[in-house]
């Protein structure tokens, strides 16, 4: 682990886009009394790594409604292939990030100790291309199994070795102890890696999986994993959406 000793500005980021097909205006939808993006937003604000929060978007209707209950917006193309294009067009508009965190704006219940750790992690390693965070589950899960679950491999340092929707690790045998791990699709940044990762094109097991992350480990990136506990649904449909009020009346 290499220490870094420049100083860091960490940004967090969250994308927010209309047009989701399962769940259009997905961003705006009302959860007790709240649009989802606020609910995002004011998780963000009880962290204390980060120097600046902003809402990526690429509709004006979200950036009137985060402008109107006080949050920034970057405005960015509508034409991005991926999220981290996105992302990487709004870091232009802070230039003295050094670190970006990508927080997913349909989570309106994500830990703000884990972007905080996440910001960290970061900060202090200056031989991290990126941070991202998963959760373990017992190899027996059904989700395990899932192909819209996304699990992740380490390295015994941390590191990611490999990411995919096939069950991963294969159990041919059992191994007392060794969880599956769950990716959370959560991640920071060095602002440099971010800068050339946009640059590369979408590589093999990427397409094969449709996993940007694996584009990154194809190109030789380091990505360390942080094991969390946070196990914080995200809003894809409007059953989740009505999942999530029921959750945030029993936590206040």
């Amino acid at each position: 682990m290499s220490f870094s000793s420049t100083p860091t500005y960490i940004l967090g980021v969250l994308p927010s886009r209309w047009g989701s097909t399962r769940f259009p205006g997905k961003p705006l939808h009302l959860i007790a009394g709240k649009p989802l993006i606020q609910h995002v937003w004011e998780r963000c604000q009880k962290c204390s790594k980060l120097d600046e929060i902003i809402v990526a978007t690429d509709d004006e209707r979200i950036r009137d409604v985060v402008t109107a209950f006080g949050g920034k917006v970057a405005m960015t193309s509508p034409d991005h292939p991926t999220g981290t294009d996105r992302i990487a067009e709004a870091a232009r508009a802070v230039p003295q990030a050094t670190h970006i965190v990508n927080i997913q704006g349909d989570e309106p219940l994500i830990d703000p100790a884990l972007i905080d750790e996440l910001a960290t992690a970061m900060a202090e390693d200056a031989s991290l291309d990126m941070a991202t965070a998963a959760n373990p589950l017992d190899p027996s899960d059904p989700a395990v199994q899932d192909p819209n679950v996304v699990k992740v491999a380490l390295a015994l340092d941390g590191r990611a070795l490999y990411f995919s929707r096939s069950a991963l690790p294969f159990f041919r045998n059992p191994v007392q102890g060794l969880p599956v791990l769950r990716h959370k699709g959560i991640y920071a940044y060095q602002r440099s890696f971010l800068e050339r990762f946009i640059t590369w094109p979408p590589s093999p097991l990427e397409r094969a999986e449709s996993l940007e992350q694996l584009r990154a480990l194809e190109n030789g990136a380091t990505i360390k994993v942080l094991i969390t506990s946070d196990t914080s649904p995200g809003v894809d449909t409007p059953e989740q959406a009505l999942e999530i009020e029921r959750l945030l009346a029993a936590e206040n």
